[in-house]
């Protein structure tokens, strides 16, 4: 009886695990913000129990509806978990570089921290400052799952190459700020606007600051963030970039000015629910994206490690390979 081989996976499995993963970790968010509107952010009133003595809803404990979206949405984590222990186990099966293995760690680490930050802003009867700090990591997550995704695809024994000049380089990372402030900001008008994730919470634990005054700073430095990443774009197609990074910065523009089309809808509506999942998708489909577009900065090219991405991971492959036709 042949030996079972020990799995190998191939780039391509590598990146659909990291694309799952990321898709999840953007999905997540969405939930989240659907907890939120409908004011299910205390069906579960504790944790890590959904209620005292019960790990899952009882009946007449809150509203069915308020423990079926806040419960499922504690589940999800595990769905993330998985996701994340799946890319971490294929990038060690491939022996890939030490990069990619502190990346893929990172976002196990990552989805347990957040797990306690909801708990936290249960218990914490879900103040703003609460779930806001829920909500910031999960884009940090998101960043480094992008960048994750970007990264499995290089051969390790591939090329450093700069495709961007330094030039570039330093308006992205200003461009990178000032998305940092617009999502603050964002948790911010959240904070102060008329959703506080549970229906008996009212205003109480809201951040108490004119909602108009709040939205509009956001909206301003939504602005500032498009402007530094139109000059970025000039600059890639001025340099000549590859076509792919032209296309990418061109899809990341337009990504940028429909998030702020729904956050204008947003303001000018009175902050419908329906339009809170689709503004907190979009956010994540931008960090997504201006993250893919920051990695394009630097890549790794060339190389030999074209089946798993590493040289011992296409040496192992290629024993197995003999061994199963032996």
């Amino acid at each position: 009886m042949k030996p079972i081989p020990r799995w190998a996976p191939t780039i391509r499995v590598q990146r659909i695990l990291a694309l799952l993963l990321l898709i999840f970790q953007g999905g997540i968010t969405v939930t989240g913000s659907i907890v939120r509107v409908t004011g299910s952010g205390l069906g579960c009133d504790t944790w890590p129990l959904c209620h005292e003595g019960s790990l899952v809803p009882v009946a007449g404990a809150a509203p069915w509806i308020h423990q079926a979206v806040e419960f499922g949405n504690r589940l999800l984590t595990f769905v993330l978990v998985a996701a994340a222990l799946a890319v971490f186990l294929a990038v060690l099966a491939a022996k890939r570089r030490k990069e990619i293995k502190v990346h893929a760690f990172i976002q196990g680490i990552g989805i347990i921290i957040q797990a306690v930050i909801g708990g936290i802003s249960v218990l914490v009867d879900l103040h703003w400052y609460a779930v806001a700090l829920h909500f910031l990591p999960s884009m940090l997550l998101v960043w480094l799952a992008a960048l994750l995704y970007v990264r499995i695809g290089e051969p390790d024994d591939g090329v450093q190459v700069r495709k961007f000049p330094d030039w570039i380089r330093n308006v992205a990372i200003i461009g990178a700020v000032a998305l940092t402030v617009v999502l603050v900001t964002g948790t911010m008008t959240t904070g102060a606007g008329p959703h506080s994730g549970d229906a008996n919470i009212g205003m109480e634990g809201r951040l108490d600051v004119d909602i108009d005054w709040i939205a509009h700073i956001h909206g301003y430095s939504m602005y500032v963030y498009l402007f530094f990443t139109l000059i970025v774009v000039a600059g890639v197609f001025i340099m000549k970039a590859p076509k792919s990074t032209q296309k990418l910065s061109i899809m990341l523009v337009l990504f940028i000015i429909i998030q702020g089309a729904i956050g204008i809808m947003q303001y000018r509506m009175g902050v419908p629910r329906w339009t809170v999942p689709v503004h907190i998708g979009m956010s994540s489909v931008v960090v997504a994206f201006t993250s893919i577009f920051w990695a394009q900065g630097w890549v790794r090219e060339g190389g030999e490690a074209v089946e798993t991405g590493s040289t011992a991971g296409d040496n192992k492959r290629a024993v197995l390979a003999v061994n199963d036709n032996a």
